[in-house]
Order: C-alpha cells, then structure tokens, then sequence
C-alpha cells in the first residue's frame, strides 16, 4: 500500500475537511471531534455534491446538496438512503495523516480558504 502525506493533523479542521486533488478525483480527508481521520471519495453517491462541503458530526457526515448522511468509515449513506462513496484508508503518525492513494502526487486546498501546499509520496 502506498502512503501519501497530506500534511499536519492541525491542518485538516476539526469537524472538517480537506481536498487532496488526484488524477483519479477529489478525496475529502475528514477529522472528527477525537481527531479520528477518514478519507472519501469527493462526492455524495446521490448527486454528487462535494461532501467535503458537508457537515461533520460523529463519524458521520451530511451532504450539503440534499442532507444526505454518509458513513466516514464506509462511505455508506445512512437510514432510508442506499448509495457509497469509495472510501481510502487513512491514518495519523506522529502528528502527519496520509492517505493510500494510486496518485503519487496531489494537490490539496484548504475549506473554503484557497490555502494549498503539497502532499508527498512515502
């Protein structure tokens, strides 16, 4: 499995999200109120909206499109609603979270900042 840095703990928003840009699409790197870390697919499986948009609450987030509420852990949408979003193995270590991705290289924003700076390979 290849690892890609993403970049501090402290830069991906508690209770938010940050954009690692591929050639394969968006992945949204989430981190919960415990500083838990997931990693989705970009997109909600009803219309496509941006879940890195979205609300984040327990393991859970919100679509910001039509409410939608996906599972950080599955990508699975929850109660009456049937759809998944691919999901990415994520992990912390030493204050650094990485994603496995097949990119090599990619470029992140921040939420609604315009921020960027550069994840690397491992």
């Amino acid at each position: 499995m290849q690892w890609m840095e993403i970049g501090g703990l402290d830069e991906v928003p508690r209770l938010g999200a940050r954009v690692v840009r591929t050639g394969h699409g968006d992945i949204a790197v989430f981190r919960t109120a415990d500083d838990m870390v997931f990693a989705l697919d970009d997109r909600c499986p009803h219309k496509g909206g941006p879940l890195s948009q979205g609300i984040v609450y327990d393991r859970r987030v919100a679509c910001p499109l039509h409410n939608w509420v996906i599972s950080l852990e599955s990508g699975a949408a929850m109660g009456p609603d049937t759809g998944c979003t691919r999901r990415h193995e994520a992990k912390v270590e030493n204050g650094r979270v990485y994603v496995s991705i097949a990119a090599a290289e990619a470029r992140t924003r921040g939420q609604g900042d315009g921020e960027a700076f550069a994840a690397t390979g491992t």
